[in-house]
């Protein structure tokens, strides 16, 4: 039999801690040794501090803070070795990342995933070419310490359920009655949040990030929200999505929208003494207001009262509203919640978070018949190979088998995918002999 991973990984630690011998200590006078950055580049504390501050204007805040806990982390465990820090010793950086993948809990679960560990790497890699260096983990050392690692602790990835549409619906049932207060005020907010956050196909960082003034309703096109930057957007060109109106009132998300953005302006417009009557107020209004068959989206809304406010913000269990926003960690508790509450099961609830709403998004478009590319221009791929590892069934695995034309209709998306894969490797001179033959499995 094979090595077992924990013993492989050890020795792996072994021999990388074995190859640090072979460095020059650090008070050896040979360049190697312990080092501020100042010291090491001879440069003036001023040059350095604007490298930093061009660092930080590079990446998203999130980014940043992720870079500052990583590097501390590295820096404190090879300075406690005696260990230069920057630059670093590729060989350090190595056996820094062995000795902590070998790392255990106290119940035997690995302490840290490989994708950690990369992106370790990277933070380190930043901090030394920020300061004109050559990145430690470019090497090839660091390079195969990590393939070795992913290979030897290699696991299916976890990937989040989708929510479908009737999944959504079955989450807003569970809701009801939205006139209880104050009950009432969080499902609002927690439907207008699902059904945006379907509508969009928008990350959860993106949903938390929205203002009320990011959202403008469209006479024909429904809502238009515009995101000022995104993960995909670090240097904020913008982006406008559509949302349409829904042919359902109950998960029409403009209607979800309207009533939200009703309560948001009764608690904005009043002082903070007299927002519990001014809510509470406008919610039993709406627990009144049947709409048009239902819709309540087509009407006038007036400016918002407070445009910089957080579309998404906290609200406390008093049903008093907030002035913070919900952070992307909130929108995984909503969801777990209204699923526990609509009755799913605690492992179906396990699979659920944030990129449930994207991924639904996705696998109900591809099964209403819409293409890749379309798609894309709404979730923001850029690749449609990636579209096929989020299509899949909902988090209900108690609903019945699918019927023949929902297989169908499913095979229809894999290849649809397929040949636009092959697609555009045609129009980059690629071999394509495939598509003719795909095409032809097509069922019609």
């Amino acid at each position: 039999m094979g090595e077992s991973p924990v013993a492989a990984l050890t020795d792996l630690e072994v021999s990388s801690a074995a190859d640090l011998t072979a460095l020059p200590a650090p008070d050896s006078g040979t360049g190697a040794g312990l080092r501020s950055p100042v010291e090491a580049l001879d440069l003036p504390v001023e040059a350095l501090e604007r490298v930093w501050a061009a660092v930080e204007a590079s990446t998203s805040v999130n980014t940043k803070a992720a870079y500052r806990s990583d590097w501390a982390r590295f820096q404190g465990w090879a300075s406690g070795a005696g260990y230069a820090v920057l630059p670093a010793d590729p060989m350090v950086v190595a056996a820094y990342l062995t000795a902590a993948a070998a790392e255990q809990t106290a119940v035997g679960e690995w302490r840290y995933s490989p994708a950690t560990l990369t992106r370790w790497v990277s933070s380190i890699n930043q901090f030394h070419t920020a300061a004109g260096l050559a990145a430690p983990g470019r090497s090839e050392v660091v390079r195969r310490a990590l393939s070795g690692i992913r290979r030897l602790r290699a696991t299916p990835p976890n990937r989040r359920a989708p929510l479908l549409l009737e999944d959504i619906r079955r989450l807003l049932v569970a809701m009801a009655p939205f006139r209880a207060w104050p009950g009432g005020v969080i499902a609002r907010r927690d439907a207008a949040l699902l059904l945006v956050g379907f509508a969009t196909a928008a990350r959860r960082s993106e949903l938390v990030g929205l203002t009320v003034g990011d959202v403008a309703v469209h006479r024909v096109d429904g809502l238009h929200l515009r995101w000022r930057t995104s993960k995909t957007d670090q240097e904020a060109r913008g982006t406008v999505k559509a949302v349409p109106y829904g042919r359902d009132s109950g998960t029409c998300p403009p209607c979800a929208y309207t009533r939200w953005r009703l309560l948001l302006d009764a608690a904005d417009l009043v002082d903070p003494v007299g927002q519990r009557r001014s809510v509470m107020t406008e919610l039993r209004r709406q627990a009144g207001d049947g709409g048009v068959d239902g819709h309540v989206c087509r009407v006038d809304l007036p400016d918002p009262a407070v445009p910089g406010r957080a579309l998404f913000p906290l609200v406390h269990k008093t049903g008093r509203i907030g002035a913070a926003g919900m952070s992307g960690q909130a929108v995984n508790v909503v969801l777990a919640r209204r699923a526990t509450d609509a009755g799913y099961t605690p492992e179906q609830v396990a699979k659920l978070g944030g990129h449930s709403l994207r991924a639904g998004f996705v696998t109900e478009a591809f099964r209403q018949g819409a293409d890749a590319h379309a798609i894309m221009r709404q979730t923001g791929h850029r690749n449609p190979a990636i579209l096929e590892s989020v299509t899949a069934c909902g988090p209900d695995r108690s609903q019945p088998a699918p019927s023949a034309d929902r297989r169908h209709a499913d095979l229809r998306v894999r290849l649809r995918i397929r040949i636009g894969v092959l697609f555009r490797r045609h129009l980059r001179g690629e071999p394509h002999q495939r598509c003719h033959h795909l095409a032809q499995r097509l069922p019609r």
